[in-house]
């Protein structure tokens, strides 16, 4: 189971909660940072002084993934969040705070870059427990026009089997807020795991789905999944503490 472009690099993430009393909800800011190949130190340098000076507390406290994998494995997550979308107009953001981001860490970085906002699902997830941030296997599905409300429902199966059968992972759904038909990332299913060991084991999800739904629960399933996605990317982020201005704890509350 498992991008004008200096105004991207200021409002540089994963995802969040939902305010009920206020209907006001919280987004990761999520961008892509490349670094030059030759710069790769610096820019490590910039951006840890950079966090550490401007991220390093809530709301607008930064973790950053190193991404192991997959067409963008060398770059980096500069995830922020979770926030309220009224807080983003609050944020660090002064003269200080632009020159250093500018001088210490896009100097040395290239222009292939992108910039994500996701959405937390909270019914569809599972942070029943504290837990410290080290691996993400981010698994990110496209999803065709038009079955958004189709895909949303056969999330709420895997859910159904996830909280039965494996109550104790943690896991979080997210939804893309500004997403694209061309970029193939709509819905992402993030697992959060201690050691790489984690993904050589088998999960006995299809026999576990079939537990639940029934023999051919999941023959169903992959059927209706055929007709709503186009595909999946996967990818693996580490937990990078040095670069980061938050550390690596975080509480089931925090994802509620």
């Amino acid at each position: 189971m498992r991008k004008l472009m200096y105004l991207l690099f200021l409002i540089p993430m994963m995802v969040i909660a939902q305010d009920q009393s206020n209907e006001q909800y919280a987004v990761f800011e999520n961008a892509l940072l490349t670094p030059q190949p030759d710069k790769v130190q610096q820019f490590e340098q910039g951006l840890a002084a950079h966090n550490k000076k401007f991220h390093a507390t809530e709301p607008y406290g930064v973790r950053v993934y190193y991404i192991a994998n997959g067409p963008n494995v060398g770059k980096y997550i500069w995830a922020m969040g979770p926030i309220p979308w009224s807080a983003i107009d609050d944020r660090p953001a002064d003269k200080a705070h632009d020159d250093d981001w500018i001088n210490n860490v896009v100097k040395y970085m290239t222009a292939d870059s992108d910039q994500t906002y996701w959405k937390f699902n909270s019914g569809l997830s599972n942070f029943a427990k504290d837990f410290k941030v080290d691996n993400l296997l981010v698994d990110m599905y496209d999803i065709k026009r038009y079955e958004n409300e189709r895909m949303m429902k056969a999330m709420e199966k895997v859910a159904k089997v996830m909280k039965e059968k494996y109550p104790d992972m943690t896991y979080g759904v997210y939804t893309n807020e500004l997403p694209s038909t061309k970029d193939g990332r709509d819905l992402a299913m993030v697992f959060f795991f201690d050691e790489m060991g984690w993904m050589g084991e088998d999960s006995k999800f299809v026999e576990n789905y079939n537990q639940v739904y029934g023999e051919k629960g999941w023959d169903d399933f992959m059927k209706e999944w055929k007709e709503i996605s186009d595909g999946k990317q996967s990818e693996l982020w580490k937990y990078q503490p040095e670069l980061s201005g938050l550390g690596a704890d975080v509480t089931a509350s925090d994802r509620q």
